[in-house]
């Protein structure tokens, strides 16, 4: 029997800065589904990556004194570090830079262009730099970006158009005859409310105002614009060209859900399938817009110094811990919070308290009262069947909540099975039939009852926990936990030896955790960073340097140049003229009248045709320089002792 086709993406990291845990949720929640579908026996492909073009890019390289090629590696690096930190099992990591996905773009590109959906004009409106987003006056609010609530900046540039609206009927038809296909349900209202039925305006799709980006091919003067080449990596990475799709485009498309953010649905349930139906091509079948993980109740920010690392999470607490509270404290529909309170609760409560202590407390009572051996579970009770029966329930009620992303519920159904399973230590009280020679064969169907349960637990438990899943399979010695083993009680084998009981999640001191945490993650003082210090020079060095007090008499820009001024300086009897490198510190007026200090013997030298007799000393410190000059006025020409 042929394995069902099951294609699923992330949106693609944006690479303008290291992503915090609210952004790393995405990729955690994509790929609990993905680890889900595969142990239901689907073939599945997993598409992640980053977007790495776009004027925001391009400034902060700039900034930054590296190329933007040079920076989006670096960045790219660290999305997908810690991507593979978190044990995400991605099938293919594109970066929108890979070269086959430029080649594609540009394809893709001409293609609408030649057919007559896009076309070259002019536009004049507001730009958000950070949401790389035109506005018209209407939609800013309070002369702002409507969607990060920023600066916004007067833009009039040449650009190609994409006739949104030639396909606004044709997508309110589609939507309207495929409900599931925006998901939840709030977010395919505020779509159709708020973007459709107002009517759609054409679409800017090129830039020519910066250069980091994919080339118009047949425009060298512009890019094309973020939503055509970011947008299309869900098809690029399966091989389409408009003249050729590759053996996994034909295998996989379309997409059966694209994992977004709900700040970016509008561009995945509108610009999206409009692109895709004028390529001619399949919509995907399903966009979800999870929500936002904040930060208490704020959205994470280093403005607002409320951000959170993956990798800080993790050395604190475990990649299981990470993804686990990500997945659970997430609702479906509304956004959820973290704060590392609310983490070390749920690390003691759900992981080290319920589950940790079921696991060893089963192992350990398996190793003191049967030298660490399974026997089998004959003797039964009615009790037994609760469990099994609780076990049966949830298992169907997980498939059923997996079908519709609903994640957090689906964790809820485990934790069900393993609060069951505490319950029936209490009600077996296993410590006390241990007493009675006569009690141990319902004992040991008690103990192999519970050791079945854990490996029903670890198997479900893999799509979401799979490094605990598979630390569960070793202390009992498991050997399998496949969606298909679990389908029938009974899978553990009698006379299998279990493994010494270990703690799954040691228990946190709260108060001292979060003391920890407090001092690691305060602010740091204000330190001044200064240059390192030279090394030592014998004091005859120094005395051959004639340093000097001039006046300074006239002082203006050298012509043809961006950095230099002209000093005429007063030096006793005599002037003196010095070219000096700081005219973007100093302006020549406030110059004029000072005393400045200088070297007088050095070489003359040349600079832009004029000649140099000395060099002003300047402070130096972050980039900025200050001309030295004395506290009191002095006689030109004193020497500096």
């Amino acid at each position: 029997m042929d394995k069902k086709k099951f294609y699923i993406t992330t949106a693609i990291a944006y690479t303008s800065r290291k992503p915090h845990i609210g952004n790393t949720y995405e990729i955690i929640l994509t790929d609990a589904i993905a680890r889900y579908r595969r142990y239901m026996g689907d073939d599945v492909f997993f598409l992640t990556g980053t977007d790495e073009h776009g004027q925001k890019i391009q400034e902060i390289a700039e900034a930054s004194g590296v190329t933007p090629k040079e920076y989006v590696d670096k960045i790219a690096a660290q999305i997908k570090d810690i991507a593979d930190m978190l044990n995400v099992s991605y099938d293919k990591f594109i970066r929108t830079t890979d070269d086959y996905h430029v080649d594609a773009v540009g394809k893709i590109f001409k293609k609408l262009y030649d057919q007559g959906d896009i076309y070259k004009s002019e536009y004049e409106g507001w730009y958000c730099t950070p949401c790389e987003s035109f506005w018209t006056e209407t939609q800013l609010i309070d002369g702002k970006c409507p969607d990060c609530g920023r600066e916004v900046k007067k833009t009039k540039e040449e650009a190609y158009f994409f006739k949104m609206s030639k396909y606004q009927d044709r997508l309110m038809k589609y939507i309207e005859e495929n409900p599931d296909f925006i998901q939840p349900e709030s977010r395919k209202k505020e779509m159709v409310n708020n973007f459709l039925k107002p009517g759609l305006q054409d679409l800017c799709v090129s830039r020519s105002s910066f250069t980091w980006g994919i080339p118009v091919p047949f425009d060298e003067k512009h890019v094309i614009y973020v939503w055509i080449d970011a947008l299309s990596n869900y098809i690029t990475a399966l091989g389409y060209t408009p003249d050729k799709k590759g053996e996994l485009y034909n295998k996989y498309w379309p997409a059966d859900v694209h994992i977004i953010g709900k700040d970016i649905l509008r561009f995945h349930t509108i610009y999206w399938p409009i692109m895709l139906m004028a390529l001619g091509e399949p919509l995907p079948k399903q966009v979800f817009g999870h929500p936002w993980m904040l930060f208490g109740e704020e959205k994470m920010s280093k403005s607002r110094g409320n951000v959170i690392y993956a990798e800080n999470l993790v050395r604190h607490f475990g990649v299981d811990a990470v993804r686990y509270y990500s997945l659970h404290e997430m609702p479906f529909a509304q956004d959820g919070n973290i704060t590392y309170e609310v983490f070390i609760t749920r690390y003691n409560s759900d992981l080290a308290n319920t589950l940790g202590n079921l696991v060893n407390r089963t192992v350990a009572m398996i190793n003191k009262y049967f030298d660490g051996t399974l026997q089998d579970n004959s003797i039964k009770e009615d009790i037994d069947d609760d469990l099994i029966k609780t076990i049966k329930m949830s298992m169907t009620a997980i498939e059923n909540k997996m079908k519709t992303w609903h994640i957090a519920d689906s964790l809820d159904e485990i934790w069900n099975i393993v609060n069951r399973a505490n319950k029936y230590i209490d009600e077996t009280t296993p410590w006390i039939l241990a007493k009675d020679e006569a009690s141990k064969p319902r004992l040991g169907a008690v103990l192999y009852n519970l050791a079945e349960t854990i490996r029903i637990i670890a198997s479900l438990l893999s799509s979401f926990m799979p490094s605990t899943a598979e630390a569960i399979k070793t202390q009992i010695n498991a050997e399998d936990i496949s969606y298909e083993s679990i389908k029938n009680f009974g899978g553990l084998k009698v006379g299998t030896k279990v493994g010494n009981p270990e703690p799954l999640f040691a228990r946190i001191d709260v108060e001292k955790k979060l003391e920890e945490l407090a001092e690691e993650n305060a602010p740091e003082e204000e330190k001044i960073k200064i240059a390192p210090f030279k090394d030592y020079v014998d004091f005859e060095d120094f005395e051959k340097l004639d340093i000097r007090v001039g006046k300074v008499i006239e002082c203006e820009k050298v012509k043809k140049s961006e950095k230099l001024l002209r000093f005429t300086l007063q030096v006793g009897n005599e002037t003196r003229q010095i070219l000096s490198g700081i005219s973007k510190y100093h302006t020549p007026e406030e110059l004029i009248g000072k005393n400045v200090v200088f070297i007088a013997n050095f070489k003359p030298r040349k600079m832009m045709g004029l000649e140099s007799c000395g060099m002003i000393l300047s402070a130096e410190h972050d980039g900025q320089l200050t001309a030295l000059t004395t506290i009191k006025d002095i006689q030109s020409g004193a020497e500096i002792v």
